[in-house]
């Protein structure tokens, strides 16, 4: 793989080994639709150096578990997480400020997550069909956009901060 300041090629099974895959230091952009479809993927390193994760860029991982984004990060794209339905854990930095559309769709196997006091959009539909979420806290200046937890637990518990 040829690594300058970005991922040049997307990211096949072939290229995911034992579950994980390390993105070298140095890499500040994951591209659009980078890991789409790797089912084999359950782990992954995101340096420090990352500042953007495109479009899609883990759409359809479906073995995905948990992840950290990096602190550089300040937008979480459109289906950027969807179809991941065995992601349990996901780590939003203070930092982010926007979370697309369709950001979690179908994260089936989230169960609570914290959105940072620095978020102040979510997107349609960015956490709809998540079925497992049980608990939710955000910022009260956080605009919340259409059907955003649409199809989650009816006993969802939306913890609003200050």
């Amino acid at each position: 793989m040829e690594i300058k300041n970005d991922m040049n090629k997307n990211i096949t099974n072939k290229d995911i080994i034992n579950g994980s895959f390390i993105i070298p230091d140095g890499v500040t952009e994951i591209k659009d639709r980078a890991f789409e479809g790797c089912s084999r993927l359950k782990s992954i390193i995101i340096p420090e150096s990352v500042t953007e994760i495109g479009e899609g860029a883990f759409y359809d991982c479906t073995s995905l578990k948990s992840i950290i984004i990096p602190e550089g990060v300040t937008k979480i794209g459109r289906i950027t997480f969807g179809g991941c339905w065995s992601l349990s854990s996901i780590i939003i930095p203070e930092g982010v400020t926007k979370i697309g559309i369709d950001a979690f769709i179908e994260c089936s196997s989230l169960k609570s997550i914290i959105i940072p006091d620095s978020v102040t959009e979510i997107g349609d539909w960015a956490f709809y069909e998540c079925g497992s979420l049980k608990k939710v806290s955000l910022p009260k200046k956080v605009k919340l956009s259409y059907s955003v937890f649409d199809r989650c637990l009816p006993d969802l518990k939306i913890e609003y901060r200050d």
